[in-house]
C-alpha cells in the first residue's frame, strides 16, 4: 500500500457548480502594485507566467482538474480558472505556487498549509515540504528518551565544494555556527579566531578514524526524503534504546550551497553545512544533556528533549529561505512540566514555535474556583498555570489557550477512534516509506487512543488535527472580488439588485468550486494516505470580510457587531457555510470519499490577501499605512549581496525600496513596502476602524459570530485570530480578567499584548507602522510607478479627514 486513495473515480452526478463564472476566459485581476506584486514574485510567479495572474489561474486548474484523470469535467475546469483569475477563489500560497499540469505525480505535502506530527522525523520532513506543523508535547504523547540515542558522528569529505577551505569561508561558518561574534567582518578575523574554527571543525566533524564493528554507517540522500530518513534512523535507535552504538552520517551527497531547488523554482540549496549543523546542535544541546541527565530531573526531560529537537531542525529549514518552517506546539495543563513548558520561549530562546496551553472546561472551572478561594489540588494547579501563563504572554504575547475539548475530533469523539496500525501505514507514500520508526509509530498511535487531548491545532490554530499526524488542504475566497464589475462603478452598500444577484451568486459558486477544489487535493499521493481517508478534512473561509461588508451592505465594524443591522450579512454568511457542506457532503459522495471531518475555516490568508491589499483573513486591518517587511534569502558580502541571495534583494534595493540585514535570522534579510491597504480606498473615511482601535470585547463578539454564522456547529475548524492588547490600555490583572471573561467562550484565539513598536524588543516587526508624513516620503523615495499609482497620497489626506475637492 502507497499514500495514493486506489480505485477509480466514480461518474458525476451533478452538474458542477460556477455557471455564474462562464466557460470564456474572463480577464485577470490585476494584483495589488508594491506590496501584492512582491508577494507575488517572491512565492507565486514563474517565468513562464510572465506576471500575469491568468495564467497562474490556468495552470493551477489544469492541475486540480488532473487530479481526476479521464473524469476530469473541461466546463468545471473553465469556470474554476475564471474564479481564480478574477480573484474571487483564491485557494492558497502553496496551489497558486505549485499547481500545474504536473500535481498528479507530485506529493501531497507540498500542497498542504497544515499538519500534525508525533515525531521528530515527521515534523522535519513535512516542514522540508513546506507544511507548518503543530506538534503536542504531552508527557503521555512522548515516547522517545534522546539520551539513549546512539553516539552520533558527521562526515563531509573535505573535497565536497562547500567544505571550508579558505579564510572567507571559514570566517561564514564560524559566524552561522555561533562561533564568533554576529556581525564580525572578515576583515575583522583574526588569526587565534581562525584557529579556533578550524580547532571546531576538528573536533566536532570526523575525519576516518576508526569506528566500532557496529557502527551504522548512513549516507544521507539529497532530497527531502534523504533529509527525513537520517532523523528518523537517528531518532528511532533513541526509541529503540542504542546508546551503545556509533552512527555515522555521511553528508558527502548534498547539493552544494546555492544549488537550485528544482522542487522550489529553482531557489537556491542551503547545503549541507546547514544540515550538520542542526545535527551538531542536536548532539550538544539534547543527546549529550539528556545522557548526562539524573534520573527524575525535571529538565530536559522526553517532553522537553522533543521541542529542542524539533526547534534545531526548524532552525535549519527556515534560515534555509525556501520554506517556512512553522511551528505550533501545544502541552496539555495538567502535565507536570507545564511552567517549563510556559517559561520555554521567555528563558529558554525557543523561537520557532507558536506555543500554547491545551485547556478544557475544567481548567477554566479551576481557576475561577481557586480564585474564590478552593484548596483543591487540581484546582490551586489551575490557577498557578494560568497565572504563570498569562505573566509570560503578557510580555512576549505566549503561551496562548487552546480549549481542546471544543476543538471538533474532540467535541465530536472522532479522534479517539483512529485505530492503531502495526505495519508503518500512518506514515507511506510513494516518496517516503517509514521504516526504522515502524514500532515508535504504532507505540505513539497507541497512546494517543487513550490521551486526554487527542486532536491539536496546526501553527494558525484554525484547523482542527489528530495528534499522531494529520492533513488539512485550505483555501481562501475573497467575495469582495467576486464582483463581477469594477468596484470604482459600486457605491458602497447601494448595490443595484440585478448586479448583486450576480455577486452573491459568484460569491457561492466561489465556494462551491473551492470545496470540490480542496476534495481533489485529498486524492493526492500523501505521507498521511491513511488519515486522509479516513477523514477528507479540508477548510474553505473567507478573506477580506470586512472590505465585503462595506461594499456589499455598507457596513462597518460597528455595525457587524449589531446583529440586527448587519442581519444581510450574517444570513450570507450563514447560508455561504451551509451550501459548502452540503457541497462537500455531495462531492465526497459523488467521489467515493469519507464524508468529510471538517469543512469551513478562516485562515491567516496572508499570501493570498496581500496579492490585493485585502484584510487578512477575519482581521481588522492591522494600521493605516504601514511598512510591511518582508524576509528574502540574502546576506551583505563586501559592497553588495552574497552570489546566493535571492536576486530580488538587488532589484528592490536599487528600486528605493528599504532593505536590511537580520542578524536574528542569520543569511536573511527584509525588505519594507509602504503598504496602504485597499480597504483605506474605498471611502469609509472616520467610519474605518482599525485593530488597534477596536476594544478587546467587540473583537471578541467578532469572532464568536464567526464561529456561530460560519464555522457552524459542526463540521467547523476554527478562526485564525491574533487579538492585540495594548499594555498602555490595560495591566496584567486587566488582561487576566479578559481572558478569564472571554477566552472560555471560544475555541482559539491568540492574544498579543503589545506596546510601541519600538519598545518590544524585536528585531524587525512586519508591520511597522509609520506616520502618515513618513509613509508619504517612503512613498516618494520608491522609484516603482506602480507603486505611486495605487498609493495616491490624496488617500492618506482622507483617511486622516482632509479630502481634498
Amino acid at each position: 500500500m502507497d499514500g495514493s486513495l486506489p480505485g477509480p473515480l466514480r461518474a458525476r452526478h451533478a452538474p458542477a457548480p460556477g455557471a455564474s463564472f462562464g466557460t470564456a476566459p474572463l480577464p485577470a485581476r490585476a494584483l495589488d502594485p508594491g506590496m501584492g506584486l512582491a508577494v507575488a514574485r517572491r512565492t507565486v510567479f514563474r517565468p513562464g507566467d510572465g506576471e500575469d495572474f491568468g495564467r497562474v489561474a490556468d495552470r493551477v486548474a489544469a492541475g486540480n482538474m488532473a487530479l481526476l484523470g479521464e473524469a476530469a469535467d473541461p466546463v468545471e475546469r473553465a469556470r474554476l480558472r475564471n474564479a481564480i483569475a478574477t480573484g474571487a477563489l483564491l485557494t492558497s500560497g502553496r496551489h497558486l505556487q505549485h499547481g500545474d499540469a504536473t500535481q498528479p505525480g507530485r506529493n501531497m505535502e507540498v500542497f498542504t498549509n497544515c499538519a500534525t506530527a508525533n515525531a521528530s522525523f515527521t515534523l522535519f520532513y513535512l516542514l522540508l515540504n513546506g507544511s507548518g506543523v503543530g506538534r503536542a508535547y504531552d508527557d503521555e504523547l512522548i515516547a522517545v528518551d534522546w539520551g539513549r540515542a546512539p553516539r552520533l558522528l558527521l562526515h563531509l569529505d573535505p573535497a565536497h565544494p562547500d567544505w571550508p577551505r579558505d579564510r572567507a569561508a571559514l570566517h561564514r561558518l564560524g559566524l552561522e555556527f555561533a562561533l564568533l561574534p554576529w556581525g564580525s567582518r572578515l576583515e575583522e578575523f583574526t588569526a587565534d579566531q581562525e584557529a579556533d574554527v578550524r580547532s571546531w571543525i576538528a573536533r566536532e566533524f570526523w575525519s576516518g578514524a576508526a569506528l566500532p564493528p557496529d557502527a551504522i554507517r548512513h549516507r544521507i540522500e539529497d532530497s527531502r526524503e534523504g533529509w527525513g530518513k537520517a532523523v528518523e534512523l537517528l531518532e528511532s535507535l533513541a526509541f529503540a534504546g542504542a546508546a551503545d552504538r556509533t552512527l555515522l552520517l555521511d553528508f558527502g551527497a548534498i547539493r552544494p550551497r546555492g544549488a537550485p531547488i528544482g522542487g522550489m523554482q529553482g531557489r537556491p540549496a542551503s547545503g549541507p553545512l546547514s544540515l550538520i549543523r542542526g545535527f551538531a546542535n542536536l548532539r550538544r544541546q539534547v543527546i549529550e544533556p539528556a545522557r548526562r541527565g539524573a534520573a527524575g530531573d525535571a529538565a530536559l526531560a522526553p517532553w522537553e528533549q522533543a521541542l529542542l529537537v524539533d526547534h534545531y531542525l526548524s532552525v535549519e529549514v527556515q534560515v534555509g529561505g525556501a520554506r517556512r518552517a512553522a511551528r505550533m506546539a501545544t502541552k496539555s495543563w495538567r502535565d507536570p512540566g507545564i511552567l517549563r513548558f510556559i517559561r520555554a520561549k521567555a528563558e529558554g530562546g525557543l523561537w520557532t514555535a507558536n506555543n500554547s496551553v491545551m485547556v478544557d472546561a475544567a481548567f477554566w472551572e479551576g481557576v475561577r474556583a481557586a480564585r474564590a478561594g478552593s484548596e483543591a489540588p487540581l484546582h490551586r494547579h489551575a490557577l498557578t498555570v494560568f497565572e504563570e501563563a498569562t505573566r509570560c504572554a503578557f510580555i512576549n504575547g505566549e503561551p496562548g489557550f487552546i480549549n481542546g475539548d471544543r476543538l471538533e475530533d474532540h467535541r465530536t469523539g472522532s479522534a479517539w477512534a483512529k485505530p492503531v496500525h502495526e505495519d508503518g501505514r500512518d506514515v507511506r507514500s510513494a516518496r517516503y516509506q517509514a521504516d526504522h520508526a515502524v514500532p515508535l509509530l504504532a507505540e505513539l498511535s497507541r497512546r494517543a487512543q487513550g490521551a486526554q487531548f487527542p486532536a491539536t491545532t496546526n501553527p494558525c490554530g484554525e484547523i482542527t488535527l489528530h495528534v499522531t499526524g494529520g492533513y488539512c488542504v485550505i483555501a481562501d475566497v475573497a467575495p469582495l472580488l467576486a464582483c463581477p464589475v469594477d468596484l470604482a462603478e459600486v457605491t458602497p452598500g447601494q448595490v443595484p439588485p440585478d448586479l448583486a444577484a450576480v455577486w452573491d451568486a459568484r460569491v457561492e459558486d466561489s465556494i462551491r468550486l473551492g470545496v470540490r477544489f480542496l476534495m481533489r487535493a485529498n486524492l493526492m499521493d500523501a505521507l498521511y494516505a491513511e488519515e486522509v481517508r479516513r477523514t477528507n478534512r479540508m477548510g474553505i473561509g473567507p478573506t477580506g470580510l470586512h472590505e465585503w461588508a462595506w461594499m456589499r451592505w455598507g457596513l462597518g465594524f460597528a455595525e457587524l457587531l449589531d446583529e440586527a443591522r448587519s442581519a444581510p450579512f450574517w444570513a450570507m454568511l450563514g447560508r455561504l457555510s451551509e451550501a459548502a457542506k452540503a457541497e462537500a457532503m455531495a462531492y465526497a459522495e459523488e467521489l467515493g470519499l469519507a464524508a468529510p471531518a471538517t469543512v469551513t475555516t478562516v485562515k491567516p490568508a496572508g499570501t493570498t490577501s496581500k496579492l490585493f491589499g485585502l484584510t487578512e483573513g477575519a482581521h481588522l486591518p492591522a494600521r493605516r499605512q504601514y511598512l510591511r517587511w518582508v524576509q528574502f534569502k540574502g546576506s551583505r558580502e563586501g559592497g553588495g549581496w552574497a552570489a546566493d541571495s535571492d536576486p530580488l534583494l538587488t532589484e528592490y534595493e536599487a528600486r528605493g525600496y528599504p532593505v536590511r540585514g537580520l542578524q536574528s535570522f542569520p543569511g536573511m534579510a527584509v525588505v519594507g513596502f509602504p503598504t496602504l491597504p485597499l480597504i483605506q480606498r474605498l471611502g469609509l473615511g472616520k467610519r474605518l476602524v482599525t485593530a488597534p482601535e477596536a476594544a478587546p470585547e467587540d473583537q471578541y463578539r467578532w469572532l464568536a459570530l464567526l464561529e456561530r454564522h460560519w464555522i457552524g456547529a459542526e463540521r467547523g475548524n476554527q478562526v485564525s485570530y491574533t487579538l492585540k492588547l495594548y499594555t498602555d490600555r490595560h495591566d496584567l490583572e486587566a488582561f487576566r480578567a479578559m481572558l478569564l471573561e472571554h477566552q472560555p467562550r471560544i475555541r482559539c484565539c491568540a492574544i498579543l499584548p503589545s506596546r510601541p513598536d519600538h519598545a518590544l524588543g524585536y528585531e524587525y516587526l512586519p508591520e511597522e507602522e509609520v506616520s502618515p508624513g513618513r509613509f508619504a516620503a517612503l512613498v516618494e523615495g520608491v522609484r516603482d510607478p506602480a507603486l505611486h499609482e495605487a498609493i495616491d497620497l490624496a488617500h492618506l489626506q482622507c483617511a486622516a479627514g482632509v479630502c481634498p475637492i
